[in-house]
């Protein structure tokens, strides 16, 4: 392996970013894995996931719509509090200025559940969607999303919170969302599909 220059991938580290051991209010799993959706702005999805950098835990929370696969809000904290999903949303929610009645998909987690969460989605119209417990696949599209940006994603291991930051902006806003190719889009990026959409409108 010296010789060829070969080096074993290690094992990648985890961290659990869900915690639905709380007493706040569980709305239903009115999305039901229903991922194909016809149009933008009919339904967003949210979740949290860890990156292990020199600084420590990074949290990425994201929203995606699912009608484009485009993230449409995210943020990066050192923590798991709820400001990194709120400032995602609250991004999104800047960017899209949707109708009231989107479905906003998540898991159960107490960053989702919380009050102040909730409030900003009351606020703004939005209908409230939750994963049942433990199962991780009524939001596999964003962790599918998940799993692809660690795999693209030059490894943020040696990377601080402000490079690894960098990073995260540079793929999503600049790779993701505007290049790169999904085979459930017919083979176009996020950004092709809903520039279809607003030409045919």
């Amino acid at each position: 392996m010296r010789v060829g220059g070969i080096v074993a991938r290690g094992r990648r580290r985890y961290r659990a970013t869900t915690d639905s051991r709380h007493a706040a209010p569980i709305a239903p799993n009115h999305l039901a894995r229903a991922f194909a959706v016809p149009r933008p702005n009919r339904v967003w999805a949210a979740d949290i996931t860890a990156l292990w950098t020199a600084d420590g835990w990074l949290y990425l929370a994201v929203l995606l719509d699912l009608a484009s696969r485009r993230v449409i809000g995210w943020a990066a904290e050192p923590t798991l509090e709820t400001t990194g999903p709120l400032a995602a949303l609250q991004q999104a929610l800047t960017r899209r200025r949707p109708r009231a009645g989107l479905l906003h998909h998540s898991d159960r987690g107490v960053q989702y559940a919380s009050a102040r969460y909730q409030a900003l989605l009351q606020r703004h119209g939005l209908q409230c969607s939750m994963s049942r417990k433990g199962n991780c696949w009524d939001n596999s599209v964003v962790e599918s999303f998940f799993s692809t940006l660690k795999a693209e994603l030059a490894p943020t291991t040696a990377a601080t919170h402000p490079e690894a930051r960098a990073a995260l902006a540079d793929y999503i806003e600049g790779f993701y969302n505007v290049r790169r190719l999904h085979s459930t889009l017919g083979y176009r990026s996020p950004a092709d599909v809903e520039a279809h959409f607003e030409a045919a409108v």
